[in-house]
């Protein structure tokens, strides 16, 4: 009896720490990316190309009316001053060419990607934040997602188009698109809504 006890004690403990083991993050990370600039070889593919990424998390719909609500932009934004415009860690812009945005030029680098969620307009920001990777409260000089934005660092504000759409996404997605010699557009897709904003390549 006793060893029959022990045997399902085990059993239990094991299934808890395999459940535990197995458990996902609410929100995976993902990223999205292009290469431009560069020109193919019949031999070598895509070569003297440069890229531009996005690196975010990539919270899931599950069954929320995300836009619906009129105080949508402030439980999206989940008591920050702006959305993080994804999930956890900062929505994070890598480039490796300078791209023009609202006739204002960013230069390579990394920056912090916000959205402005005003209801008749949002707005996307480029900051020059730093993202925290682990959320540290000491570390006053980078940002876990929005909290403690300010827009002091702003690089460019500019005023992003919204399209409705026909199909429901569930999970938030960062995209490029349109990408062509001369630029493209970096679009954000959650639920039924498409918003995005054009950028050309400096030159």
């Amino acid at each position: 009896m006793r060893t029959a006890l022990l045997v399902a004690l085990c059993a239990v403990a094991m299934g808890i720490g395999l459940s535990a083991q197995n458990r996902r993050i609410a929100s995976p990370s993902g990223t999205s990316a292009t290469e431009v600039g560069g020109q193919y070889d019949d031999r070598l593919g895509y070569i003297g190309g440069r890229w531009m990424e996005i690196r975010y998390g990539r919270p899931i719909k599950r069954g929320r009316d995300l836009f619906g609500p009129p105080d949508y932009p402030d439980a999206l934004s989940d008591g920050a001053p702006v959305w993080r415009a994804g999930a956890n860690v900062s929505t994070r812009l890598m480039t490796e060419v300078p791209i023009v945005i609202g006739n204002k030029t960013i230069a390579p680098g990394e920056y912090s990607l916000f959205i402005d969620l005003t209801p008749k307009q949002w707005t996307l920001i480029v900051s020059a934040w730093p993202a925290q990777i682990e959320y540290d409260t000491r570390n006053k000089a980078a940002l876990w997602g929005a909290y403690d934005y300010t827009p002091d660092k702003d690089v460019v504000r500019a005023p992003m188009t919204r399209e409705k759409l026909p199909h429901s996404f569930d999970q938030l997605s960062w995209e490029f698109m349109d990408v062509n010699a001369n630029g493209g557009r970096m679009a954000i897709i959650w639920d039924d809504q498409l918003a995005f904003v054009p950028f050309r390549f400096a030159r």
